[in-house]
């Protein structure tokens, strides 16, 4: 049973998104060169649980078996990413082929399951051949990931015809080169911005290569956003908000959409030493018009929103008595559930940036519930969860805004970096020993949703 009111866009693309360094394991097989993961999760104390993504999910030999189960609970696309190391295992030069062969039979074996497919060239996985080098804080990073770029969809681009060059660069920045809990594991602030930089840099100059080798292809970048809201108006909030959505949305957005880096942060950076004086020096003639590249739609990564009281204010800044906030559920990630922040966030790109086409292309929440005693897996939470925030996704449709499809994260339980199997996002367990996979009430909920094309009420 559904209400008519909350019928999803005809064509509206139901999909699952998984990565390659979270799903994969063969982590040294056919060829494949080492990763920042493979180093990182290798070296002690970097991963919550000693774990290493080196089995994971073994879906390098079991993919048959997964697109099987996408096409059982009726996904219309999937969003995957390539492991560079795994085509290039030196970054550059000599491709390896057992890899481009990998990636060739998945395309195949979705298309033939009438699963669209969605590649993402980087989740986050850099040769180590490239860090050893300097990695994104260097420049011949950008270059040669327009290499790999080429070679891949050369292979591919006759099958293709969604592309995603890049996921979450705030990621990979932030937490990879600014605090260190990702790979490579760096702690250095004037770096992250030269790997921003060169992040989007190589976004830009591979936008149109993927569109010479995959005629008719969408081509696209991702990005995780993280919307702030102010619980009152004080200056001191104020203040902290706008730092807080420049360092998390606009300094990405901005640059994407040709109105260069934000000049209120770049004034902060260079107050605070993170920039020279006479502003950024890895900046050279003609980046931010590549950088700004028109594409053909944005993908957003929504988790959560950040509400900011009086209390969280830096020590030293006046401000008024604390403004009260209404107790949230939290997801076992410990981010606080609250779908209203993706419908804001949707109209926000829409009518501010107009992206043109936008998918949400990971959203989902982490879970611990595992079969009971019949082998159900009861995790009504994240089925409530994943049902607000489509009802919020449809109120932004209404709206107007072009959301094209929704892809949920993740398809199966998987190596959560830096917190190894701790977590749980997947609509379907693994059993991590068996490598069994058995689809949750979330999965079985959302074959019903994708099958009406409609928020339904669970029937399970």
């Amino acid at each position: 049973m559904r209400p008519e009111s909350l019928t999803f866009p005809h064509n509206f693309l139901w999909g699952a998104a998984t990565s390659a360094y979270q799903i994969e394991g063969a982590w040294n097989e056919d060829g494949k060169g080492e990763s920042i993961w493979d180093r990182f999760s290798h070296t002690p104390g970097t991963i919550k649980d000693d774990s290493t993504g080196d089995v994971a999910c073994d879906h390098y030999h079991r993919w048959p078996e997964d697109i099987a189960l996408m096409k059982e609970l009726g996904l219309k696309a999937y969003r995957f990413s390539v492991s560079w190391p795994r085509i290039l295992p030196d970054g550059r030069g000599k491709v390896n082929q057992a890899g481009l062969d990998f990636y060739s039979r998945l395309v195949d074996g979705l298309l033939q399951a009438g699963i669209e497919p969605f590649v993402t060239l980087y989740h986050w996985d850099l040769p180590q051949a490239l860090q050893d080098e300097g990695g994104w804080a260097m420049r011949s990073t950008a270059e040669a990931f327009v290499e790999y770029a080429d070679v891949l969809s050369r292979h591919l681009g006759d099958r293709v015809k969604h592309w995603i060059t890049h996921n979450e660069p705030f990621s990979v920045a932030f937490l990879g080169y600014q605090i260190g809990e990702h790979a490579p594991g760096q702690k250095d602030f004037p770096t992250s911005l030269q790997v921003i930089h060169h992040l989007l840099l190589s976004h830009g100059w591979a936008v149109p290569v993927l569109r010479s080798n995959s005629p008719g292809a969408e081509v696209g970048i991702t990005l995780i956003l993280i919307p702030i809201e102010l619980a009152s108006s004080s200056d001191a909030n104020s203040k902290l908000g706008r730092i807080l959505d420049g360092q998390f949305n606009r300094w990405y957005l901005d640059p994407l959409y040709g109105r260069h880096y934000p000049a209120d942060q770049v004034a902060d950076h260079i107050a605070a030493g993170h920039l020279p004086l006479e502003g950024p020096t890895f900046i050279q003639t003609g980046d931010l018009d590549s950088i700004a590249t028109p594409t053909d739609f944005l993908g957003v990564n929504y988790y959560t929103t950040i509400v900011l009281r009086d209390d969280v204010v830096p020590e030293g800044e006046n401000h008024p008595p604390v403004s009260p906030v209404p107790e949230v559920e939290c997801t076992e990630m410990g981010l606080p559930v609250n779908p209203d922040g993706l419908y804001r966030l949707l109209n926000r790109l829409h009518f501010n940036y107009q992206p043109g086409k936008l998918f949400v292309t990971e959203n989902g929440a982490s879970y611990s519930d595992g079969p009971g005693k019949d082998g159900r897996i009861r995790d009504q939470r994240r089925l409530n969860y994943l049902q607000e925030h489509f009802a919020a996704a449809h109120r932004a449709i209404e709206c107007g805004v072009p959301l094209a499809g929704y892809f949920v994260w993740s398809l199966t339980d998987n190596f959560e970096w830096s917190k190894g199997y701790t977590q749980r996002y997947g609509i379907v367990w693994v059993d991590y020993k068996t490598q069994q996979r058995i689809p949750k009430d979330s999965a079985l909920w959302y074959k019903q949703v994708i099958a009406e094309n409609a928020l339904v009420t669970p029937t399970l």
